[in-house]
């Protein structure tokens, strides 16, 4: 559990985040230590372990400046269960439409298929053997007796004419089955056709209707579960490649390896202890001060009041049995252009202790994003150029205009933070794109310099209608 965070401190989370995300030192500080206050319960009294409650974090910031980026990257750190909701898909209980229970159970099911990749993945090598053996049964079938023993040499066994007795039928058998072996191992078999038996997916039991009357989601999904593991499992044969074969056979045989009870079970001890949910768009369930009761901001209240419970702590039934929320960490997240903070129920206010504020981002902050993190829109755009062997680069002159044009953009129109960069890059690099490799071809170099920026870009600045570049 959080073992690629064990042992990062508040210091080193936020250099880990700050590879990927320029600026936002304090919300960064904020979730370093909420992360590693983590790994200090784990490691807390056991009497004093329960009583320790994660403190939930409410962002506060435009579209674009990194919020949902740093819950993602702090979950990858951690090797934590993540899920990110938006609160205004939530419906009340009582509407059609998804109940607030269900991102718990996203979780879970979230947990359970990093637990399962990982066992699999311990169980790899025993795995590639045994299907190195299935491959083999089908290219060379074992010799057996009618008992199903392989044949014994009889007393008396012909001998060849320089009087040594000739190799059984097995050691013939077993000769050539490790020369094939190697062959497929060195990968002279790949291209090979052979027929295997597969399992065929996708045929779960299914109930018309919806569930019967109070039966939640939850249990008529167990309830499936259970009926499917009863029936018997379908097979249909494919004549694929040896290499296919391999991929096809590896999967399988690895989860007949893992125990899938020990997975469930560790599962939701990972999703209680390390799970982190992203509540996005949580203003728009606030309910705005300025408006009286009624229409919709009932409902809004009512999301608000079935979130409470979870974010506080409570059992909530799963496919995988019951999971309580007393310790995952809770993010949530809002513009609140509209509505404030304290538009929330208080209830609720006081589960989300930790309030941090995101700024805006400069024209020095667009430039450090084009240049310096890890996954920046240059490194990709050059990336994806590598593809066809072209080679492109930019001048940091060119950055500098970029980070200019998108900040007078967002300044002039609606401001949605970095995503704007999506906007100007795209409209540069178009182009250049599309000649790619028809007119461009391999082996050029491109460089992309301020000039070519105002070229392409001028246009896009002089036009107040700047309508038909809105993402």
């Amino acid at each position: 559990m959080l073992e690629s965070a064990e042992f990062l401190t508040p210091a080193q989370i936020v250099a880990e985040l700050d590879k990927y995300i320029i600026g936002q030192h304090e919300a960064k500080r904020h979730v370093a230590i909420a992360l590693r206050n983590r790994w200090r319960r784990l490691r807390a009294a056991p009497e004093m372990r329960d009583e320790i409650v994660p403190n939930n974090i409410l962002m506060i910031g435009s579209t674009g400046v990194g919020k949902t980026e740093i819950a993602r990257r702090l979950a990858g750190i951690s090797g934590s269960p993540f899920v990110k909701v938006e609160a205004s898909k939530f419906t009340e209980v009582g509407y059609v439409g998804r109940d607030v229970e269900s991102m718990v159970r996203d979780l879970v099911e979230q947990s359970v298929n990093m637990v399962k990749t990982r066992r699999k993945e311990e169980v790899k090598a025993r795995a590639a053997q045994i299907v190195e053996e299935v491959i083999l049964d089908i290219l060379i079938p074992p010799v057996t007796g009618a008992s199903g023993a392989a044949p014994k040499p009889a007393l008396g066994f012909p001998t060849t004419t320089s009087g040594e007795v000739p190799d059984s039928d097995q050691e013939l058998n077993e000769r050539t089955r490790e020369r094939f072996r190697e062959k497929i191992r060195n990968g002279e078999m790949d291209d090979r056709k052979i027929e295997i038996q597969v399992q065929q997916g996708g045929g779960g039991i299914s109930v018309m209707g919806g569930a019967p009357g109070g039966m939640d989601e939850a249990s008529m999904a167990g309830i499936q579960d259970m009926l499917g593991s009863m029936m018997p499992k379908k097979t249909r044969k494919r004549k694929v490649t040896v290499a296919e074969a391999r991929k096809l056979l590896l999967d399988e045989e690895a989860a007949k390896l893992i125990d899938m009870d020990e997975v469930k079970d560790e599962a939701v001890r990972h999703a209680e202890n390390s799970g982190i949910i992203f509540i996005d768009e949580i203003d728009k369930v606030a309910s705005k001060s300025s408006k009286g009761g009624g229409g919709p901001d009932v409902s809004r209240e009512g999301v608000q009041r079935d979130l409470l419970p979870i974010v506080e702590g409570s059992a909530v039934s799963t496919k995988y049995g019951i999971v309580h929320t007393d310790h995952i960490l809770f993010i949530a997240a809002g513009a609140f252009h509209v509505a404030k903070p304290s538009d929330l129920i208080p209830e609720l206010q006081g589960r989300f202790p930790i309030r941090v504020e995101l700024q805006s981002l400069t024209k020095n902050d667009f430039y450090q994003i084009l240049k310096d993190p890890k996954n920046a829109l240059t490194k990709q755009y050059e990336a994806l150029l590598k593809a066809e062997d072209v080679e492109l680069t930019f001048e940091d002159a060119a950055l500098e205009r970029l980070a200019e044009i998108a900040f007078e953009v967002n300044s002039e129109v609606e401001n949605i933070g970095a995503r704007r960069l999506h906007t100007v890059m795209s409209r540069l690099l178009n182009d250049i794109l599309f000649d790619v490799p028809d007119k461009i071809g391999a082996n050029a170099r491109i460089l992309i310099d301020r000039a070519l920026v105002e070229e392409r870009l001028n246009d896009m600045v002089r036009n107040r209608d700047l309508s038909q570049y809105i993402l």
